[in-house]
C-alpha cells in the first residue's frame, strides 16, 4: 500500500474515532440536562456561536459540510490550517479535506437522518473547487454572504492562541447539529400488517427506555386518537408536549378526549407508580371542569404502600360522581388492539410516529420508533 494512501487511511480512522467521541459526549450533555443548564461550549461568544448556526443552515447545501470537515481535521491534528481545501493550498498545514469530508463526515450525516442535507460528495461542487477557503476565493463564489461567514469562524480558529480552540468550536458545531436534528423529519416504514403479538412486543421495547414519560404520552396519545376514528368515540384527541405542565397549557390532564367540542375523558400518564399526591392532584384538576372520567396510564402500577388507601379515595370519588380507572398500559391496550384488528394495529402503529413528529419529540424517541418499525 502507497504511503500516502496508509497516511490518509489512518487520519481518516483517527477522524472518525474523535468525531464519535465527541458526538456522544455532546449527545450525553443534551440528552441529561434541562435546557436551562446546558453551558455551551462557547457560551461566551454569541456572536461566534450565530456564524456557526448560519453557515449550518446556508442556502448553499455545500457550506454546511464545511465547518464540520474543517474543524474535525483541525481538532485532531493542530498542526494543519483549517482553510486548507487542497493539499496544495499555499502555507504550512495544507491537506486533502475532501477525504475527509467524503470519508468521515458524508457517512455521519447519512447514519443521522442526512441532518447536513444528504449531499454524497459536497467537496467536488464548485464552491469548495478552491485550493482553500479564504477572502482570497471570494470572487469565486454566488453565496459570498456565507462565503464570510465561515471565512470568519476559521480565521478565529487559526487566530486564536489557545491551542485547544479549534476543539472547542468543533464541539459548539456538534451541538448546532444536535439540535438541527430536532427540525429533521424522521421516515417510519410502517408495515403492511402486524400481528397482535408483535404489536404488543414493539410497543414493550419502546417503553423499556426512560423517557421521562415522552414515549408513554405518545404511545398512548395514538391508541386514543385510532380509537376515536375507529369507534367514533371522540372528535378529538389532544396533547402538550411531555415538557409543559396541565396547569400552563390549560388542559386537564396529559390528555384529553373531546366529543362535541366537550372534554369528556382525561387521560394521565404516568411510567411509574401513581401516588397518592398525584392522584389528589388530578382529581381537583378535573373537578374544577366539571369532567367525570378520568383514566390513569400508571406504568407501574398504585403506589404499594398506599394502595388500600388509593382503591378507598377511588371508592369515594364514585360516590361523588366522579369515575377514575387506574391501569397499566399494557393491559389496557391488549383488548384495543384485538377490536382495531390488523388494519387499525397498523393505523395505531402509523399513528405513533404521526404523534412524534407532530409534538416534534426527541431525536433519540423518534429514531428507536423508526428503528423498530423496521424490525416489524
Amino acid at each position: 500500500m502507497p504511503r500516502r494512501l496508509r497516511e490518509d487511511q489512518g487520519f481518516i480512522y483517527d477522524c472518525s474515532t474523535y468525531l464519535n467521541q465527541r458526538w456522544e459526549e455532546v449527545k450525553n450533555r443534551l440528552q441529561t440536562a434541562d435546557a436551562d443548564e446546558v453551558v455551551e461550549p462557547l457560551a461566551l461568544n454569541q456572536d461566534l456561536i450565530q456564524l456557526i448556526r448560519d453557515c449550518l443552515q446556508s442556502s448553499t447545501l455545500t457550506y454546511h459540510y464545511v465547518l464540520p470537515t474543517q474543524l474535525l481535521a483541525k481538532a485532531v491534528n493542530p498542526a494543519l490550517d483549517a482553510h486548507a481545501v487542497q493539499a496544495g493550498y499555499l502555507g504550512s498545514g495544507a491537506f486533502d479535506a475532501r477525504t475527509i469530508a467524503h470519508g468521515v463526515i458524508v457517512p455521519f450525516d447519512r447514519d443521522h437522518e442526512r441532518v447536513l442535507g444528504g449531499s454524497p460528495e459536497p467537496y467536488v461542487n464548485n464552491p469548495l473547487r478552491v485550493p482553500g477557503i479564504t477572502q482570497d476565493y471570494r470572487g469565486a463564489q454566488k453565496n459570498r454572504t456565507d462565503w464570510d461567514k465561515l471565512v470568519a469562524v476559521l480565521d478565529a480558529v487559526e487566530s486564536s492562541s489557545d491551542s485547544s480552540f479549534a476543539r472547542t468550536v468543533f464541539d459548539q458545531v456538534l451541538f448546532e447539529i444536535y439540535r438541527l436534528l430536532d427540525t429533521v423529519s424522521v421516515m417510519y416504514p410502517t408495515p403492511n400488517r402486524i400481528s397482535l403479538d408483535r404489536t404488543n412486543q414493539l410497543i414493550d421495547e419502546y417503553l423499556a427506555a426512560r423517557s421521562g414519560g415522552e414515549r408513554m404520552e405518545v404511545v398512548c396519545t395514538a391508541l386514543f386518537r385510532v380509537i376515536g376514528r375507529r369507534f367514533a368515540l371522540f372528535d378529538e384527541v389532544r396533547r402538550e408536549k411531555v415538557t409543559a405542565s396541565d396547569i400552563s397549557s390549560g388542559m386537564s390532564g396529559d390528555i384529553e378526549c373531546l366529543l362535541d367540542d366537550r372534554v369528556v375523558l382525561v387521560v394521565e400518564v404516568k411510567d411509574r407508580e401513581l401516588t397518592l399526591v398525584q392522584l389528589d392532584t388530578i382529581l381537583d384538576a378535573v373537578r374544577a371542569r366539571h369532567i367525570t372520567e378520568l383514566l390513569v396510564v400508571a406504568e407501574q402500577g398504585k403506589e404499594s404502600h398506599n394502595q388500600d388507601i388509593i382503591d378507598a379515595r377511588i371508592r369515594s370519588e364514585f360516590t361523588s360522581g366522579q369515575n377514575v380507572y387506574v391501569v397499566r398500559f399494557a393491559d389496557f391496550a391488549l383488548g384495543i388492539l384485538i377490536l382495531f384488528g390488523e388494519e387499525g394495529r397498523v393505523e395505531f402503529l402509523g399513528e405513533v410516529g404521526s404523534e412524534l413528529e407532530r409534538s416534534n419529540a426527541r431525536i433519540e424517541h423518534r429514531r428507536a420508533w423508526a428503528d423498530l418499525l423496521r424490525q416489524a
